[in-house]
């Protein structure tokens, strides 16, 4: 006999139904026992995005009640000014990927924003290279390819990890939106390179860069890092890769990306995209539902699931 749903969670975003969240809250709900928790994906466009909130913190009703929103792009920093509460992480960082319903009584929620993904990324990070050290004696450089609100996860997460130079990347840097933003809030000092994908002697600039890094992220959607890759295997044939040297990708679908192959073949050490989906979902599942998920069982749901794609 199957059991009716009570509580509903989601991911939004644009486009979203390439998503693996489902396939992790999904499998941390059933290993908690939570059989009335349903979890799906909501494409939104960025003009839906109040409507959707409105409607999560409503009142419960008869129906299933709305617990919480992952979110990705392009809504994780409009996100900020459209709930009630904002976690001191995300606002310091600028972006927020998670909204949890917080109810008392029968009255409307109060919707309270947090970041997760700064987990996510360090969590990758310590997954891929678990036996390196990742302090290098303070003098550890990091590198990031983009500015938007995943850029600037990624610049606390990289400090959490050691990092004493941050070099980013990126075609613009100008913006509220921006690392350079994030970084003035967080009390960072970091170098900036304007990259023109167009321009050969720009990709040598940030190839030179990235490949100079101990830690580097490319936080750029699928294929956006495609016109670098030459640069950077023209760097990599000619000098190589630290030792220790690792990429995190945050691309998952399609993979391996351009990038990260690249980067592997030069002899460096590549953390999937996929790895910080899953340690950003668990401390997301416990804000949701209260409950500490098992991170053996989601990771195998979500490698099972990139088996059959």
């Amino acid at each position: 006999m199957s059991v009716s749903t009570r509580h509903r969670a989601a991911v939004i975003g644009q486009p979203v139904a390439h998503s693996l969240s489902p396939v992790l809250h999904e499998a941390a709900y059933a290993d908690l026992g939570l059989a009335d928790w349903r979890y799906t994906s909501r494409d939104v466009a960025p003009g839906e995005l109040e409507e959707v909130l409105a409607a999560l913190g409503a009142p419960a009703g008869e129906g299933p009640t709305w617990e919480g929103l992952s979110v990705t792009m392009p809504h994780k920093q409009r996100l900020l000014t459209l709930v009630d509460v904002v976690d001191p992480l995300a606002q310091t960082v600028g972006a927020a990927n998670t909204v949890v319903a917080q109810r008392s009584g029968t009255g409307p929620a109060l919707l309270a924003a947090f970041n997760t993904d700064v987990a996510g990324i360090v969590g990758a990070f310590r997954d891929a290279a678990p036996s390196e050290p990742l302090r290098d004696g303070g003098s550890l450089t990091a590198f990031v390819l983009g500015s938007g609100a995943t850029a600037c996860s990624a610049l606390a997460a990289l400090t959490e990890l050691g990092a004493a130079r941050v070099v980013v990347a990126a075609r613009h840097h100008a913006g509220p939106g921006r690392a350079l933003a994030a970084a003035h809030r967080m009390g960072l000092e970091i170098e900036t390179i304007t990259w023109r994908p167009d321009d050969p002697a720009s990709c040598r600039e940030v190839a030179q860069a990235l490949a100079q890094a101990r830690l580097a992220v490319s936080t750029l959607p699928a294929r956006g890092a495609d016109p670098l890759v030459p640069a950077l295997r023209e760097r990599l044939e000619a000098l190589g890769l630290r030792g220790g040297a690792t990429l995190l990708d945050v691309v998952y679908d399609p993979w391996p990306t351009a990038l990260a192959t690249a980067w592997q073949q030069g002899g460096g050490t590549v953390a999937a995209g996929w790895l910080m989906l899953l340690h950003q979902a668990v401390p997301q599942v416990r804000l949701m539902t209260g409950h500490l998920p098992d991170v053996a069982v989601m990771r195998r749901a979500v490698t099972q699931a990139l088996e059959r794609r």
